[in-house]
């Protein structure tokens, strides 16, 4: 897996999903699917790995035992939603999810690459003209280079580390780690929370229609959902649900991880018979607010960067016009 992922990668991961969920919705099988990509894959270079899957699942292996056995190229999210689609029988569902997944992080990620590069032109802009004026009056070229790239370097450096935490790739500690970091932070640590909740309902209503046990459901829908903190959660309810007789309801509403919306739209679904229906709408209702809420820091993080150059920039603007003529003339007047 490469270091980077671009938005490109994402894209063309997001068309496999795709293809594989029409495939199997059209009647073929996972192998069948994959034999179709691999004549024609959405990207040469996923050819490679379609014919490695395609070959583990010829041994024998279940598209989860296969997937595992292709090591990190998988990502671990993709892998929870894989296995909860397999066991539920609705692998075309799940691959659609995570089509729609990748689409939307790729879209995303475009347009605030887009947005970004005019702020990003302008700070570099301001880095090197500052510096450069003192250089035409001092003619230090060392000192010129010194302060443009002593602000260039650690800054490169802390872009690359901010683009590589954010890799989807990382372990659950890491993952963890990151959304404790990101919880507080408004609108986009309440999309994250959002879009989880909808891949947990969404995961959620594909395992319980298909008959498998609603302790092991919600164990499989909770890592399916990406939150290592909504998952570590689920993972304590076990001992509650098989000795303490209390429902899944009970304990979604005790749990400060699930807003009251849900708990409460949940405990109706159970009373009332209509899970599978509520889950449905709870997925749709999140994955859309949690969508919104992507895209409003698509659109206003590159915004506020760009307001935070554009303060830079009059800083050393003043600060400049300041050295260069009030304060020698305030010391000539200091001085008589």
């Amino acid at each position: 897996m490469p270091l980077i992922i671009t938005p490109r990668q994402l894209q063309r991961r997001g068309e496999l999903y795709h293809q594989l969920g029409i495939f199997l919705s059209a009647g073929l099988t996972i192998n069948q699917g994959l034999e179709q990509l691999r004549n024609n894959p959405p990207d040469r270079g996923l050819r490679q790995k379609i014919v490695e899957w395609l070959d583990h699942l010829r041994e024998g292996l279940t598209v989860t035992e296969s997937v595992r056995r292709m090591g990190d190229w998988m990502p671990s999210f993709d892998l929870a939603l894989i296995e909860a689609g397999e066991m539920s029988g609705r692998l075309d569902a799940c691959f659609k999810l995570l089509a729609m997944h990748y689409e939307e992080r790729a879209r995303m990620v475009k347009q605030v690459i887009s947005d970004l590069l005019y702020p990003a032109f302008t700070l570099h802009i301001a880095i090197i003209l500052f510096p450069f004026t003192d250089f035409l009056m001092t003619g230090n070229l060392n000192g010129f280079f010194l302060k443009v790239f002593g602000v260039l370097i650690p800054l490169y450096m802390l872009v690359f580390f901010v683009v590589l935490a954010c890799q989807g790739r990382h372990g659950e500690n890491w993952r963890a780690l990151l959304e404790k970091a990101l919880h507080p932070v408004p609108v986009l640590g309440t999309a994250r929370r959002e879009l989880a909740l909808a891949r947990l309902a969404a995961a959620l209503e594909a395992l319980l229609n298909a008959g498998v046990p609603i302790i092991g459901s919600w164990e499989l829908a909770a890592t399916a959902s990406g939150s290592p903190a909504i998952r570590r959660t689920v993972m304590g309810w076990r001992p509650s649900l098989e000795q303490g007789g209390m429902t899944p309801s009970e304990l979604v509403s005790n749990s400060n991880r699930f807003p009251s919306v849900f708990a409460n739209l949940y405990h109706t679904g159970e009373v009332s018979g209509q899970l599978d229906q509520t889950l449905t709408r709870l997925h749709a209702l999140y994955l859309e607010e949690g969508t919104r809420r992507m895209r409003m820091v698509a659109q206003w993080g590159p915004r506020m960067i760009y307001f935070g150059v554009v303060i830079f920039c009059a800083y050393k603007i003043v600060v400049g016009f300041y050295n260069a003529d009030i304060k020698p003339l305030k010391d000539v007047m200091d001085f008589k």
